[in-house]
């Protein structure tokens, strides 16, 4: 017998008894490159909350390409634009600290986004900070091991994942 409509947190708990585990809910995050005076770098944004070293990422929204939302959030949190490829270099998870406390596991699809242009006032630029690194020392820099591993590989030939 059904006793109306179900929240959200309602259907994640009757999952969780179900198959073990909260669900993952699904990110996309930009993977924003250029070639600069010495070589490939990868721009990286601090986090609002804990400021350490990510992606520019988000949820993406109702029926839009999941790509596109990666080019949005790096719009959004760092300015940027560009070209984006339409296929992912990579994906790992992570847990998302919200703000009732609860986490959350992720996984987050990484786009390559060339970027064409970097503008001088976004959305989030009082909240973030942006620097460019170079690929190695941006893969140092981020704290998960496996986006590490996304942005040492792409930086090893970006052209295998942007052709």
């Amino acid at each position: 017998m059904l006793s109306g409509p179900r929240t959200n947190d309602q259907l994640a708990e009757r999952v969780r008894r179900l198959f073990g585990a909260v669900p993952c809910r699904l990110q996309v995050a930009a993977l924003p490159w250029r070639i600069g005076e010495s070589g490939l770098e990868i721009m990286l944004i601090t986090s609002r909350e804990t400021r350490r070293w990510v992606l520019p990422k988000g949820w993406p929204e109702a029926r839009e390409p999941l790509s596109e939302a990666a080019v949005r959030e790096a719009g959004e949190e760092a300015g940027l634009s560009g070209t984006i490829s339409h296929v992912e270099v990579g994906r790992y998870f992570y847990a998302k600290s919200l703000a009732d406390g609860q986490d959350v596991p992720c996984e987050v699809l990484v786009y390559p986004l060339r970027v064409i242009d970097v503008a001088d006032k976004w959305k989030e630029r009082r909240e973030r900070e942006r620097r460019w690194f170079s690929g190695a020392e941006a893969a140092r820099q981020v704290a998960e091991p496996d986006l590490g591993e996304i942005i040492a590989a792409f930086s090893a030939d970006p052209e295998l994942y942007t052709a």
